[in-house]
């Protein structure tokens, strides 16, 4: 009888330890979990324009020279301007998709120019087979990005009081609402092949008809619905007060050109403020590239490194 009351009592008291074993996991831990760091902040990545070593001088500068002094410097990619290139043969463009390869650096703009203000539809089309041919261009490169204009009437000197005002009226007989028709019609022809390309098609601040910010916008909606429409927002392309423009553009840039003017500017002189630049990307969560331009007649080789510690300091 005894016996019994043993097992029973062991019976009893294993029960009760096993329970409180599950009580005591089931009770909430009330040790304080580790802070978490808060995430670093991205670092917006910072190309650097071969147009920076070359205003249109007679000699081309080099860009294989530009993607060496790229990686010696600490950028990340290299926008390629398509006038820039020595030729457009298979063996120079592999050459320099190969380089920025070896370098670690990205090709992440093609620059190239047309324009879609023109009337005679001949003329028009001239320029969309010369972009469906960069489109090409851009795919054998591996550059997912290729800079477009609206283009302009092309009616007053590109001197100084334009690039004040950008005011350029039509050529007579019509408007720059059939302007901006031409604009649609002819990225609309040129969409259908980069959507197969996958490569954006990126449209500028770049004077002409764009120098309007709300026909720039009038001509980017109607085609962003586009997976290969983009827009490029160039800092220093602005009429007038260029912050509150970039303010209405920044929320559709898929890439964006800082000029800087170190030694006064080629054409016009600016002073940017790139904290308040950053400051408005930052606000739309822009994380893509942005390129410089140095655009001041001042030597590259000073002017680039003072750009790009000012775009680093402000972008990171």
């Amino acid at each position: 009888m005894q016996h019994h009351d043993q097992d029973t009592s062991r019976r009893d008291w294993l029960k009760t330890v096993a329970l409180g074993g599950a009580a005591t996991l089931a009770a909430p831990i009330v040790q304080a979990a580790p802070a978490q760091p808060a995430p670093a902040a991205r670092r917006i990545p910072i190309a650097i324009s071969t147009y920076s070593y070359w205003h249109f001088q007679e000699k081309k500068y080099p860009i294989d020279k530009v993607i060496e002094d790229a990686a010696r410097q600490g950028f990340d990619g290299v926008e390629i301007l398509h006038r820039q290139m020595e030729n457009e043969t298979l063996p120079y463009m592999n050459k320099l998709k190969r380089l920025a390869f070896d370098n670690g650096l990205a090709l992440p703009l093609l620059s190239i120019h047309q324009s879609f203000v023109q009337p005679k539809p001949e003329d028009r089309k001239k320029d969309i087979e010369h972009t469906l041919k960069c489109i090409n261009l851009a795919t054998q490169m591996g550059i997912p990005a290729i800079r477009m204009n609206t283009g302009s009437w092309r009616t007053v000197k590109r001197d100084a009081n334009y690039y004040k005002d950008g005011k350029e009226p039509p050529i007579q007989g019509y408007t720059d609402q059939d302007a901006i028709k031409w604009c649609i019609e002819s990225m609309q022809e040129c969409l259908v092949a980069a959507e197969k390309a996958g490569v954006v098609l990126a449209i500028e601040n770049h004077w002409g008809l764009s120098s309007n910010i709300d026909y720039l916008l009038e001509i980017y909606k109607p085609l962003a619905s586009s997976p290969a429409m983009g827009m490029n927002v160039d800092t220093g392309n602005f009429v007038g007060d260029p912050y509150p423009q970039f303010e209405r553009l920044a929320p559709h840039a898929t890439i964006v050109q800082a000029k800087t003017y170190y030694g006064g500017g080629h054409y016009y002189d600016l002073d940017l403020d790139y904290k308040r630049i950053a400051g408005i990307l930052r606000k739309v969560n822009f994380n893509g590239y942005v390129s410089l331009e140095m655009e001041g007649k001042e030597d590259p080789a000073t002017a680039v490194p003072k750009s790009l510690q000012i775009l680093r300091e402000a972008l990171s």
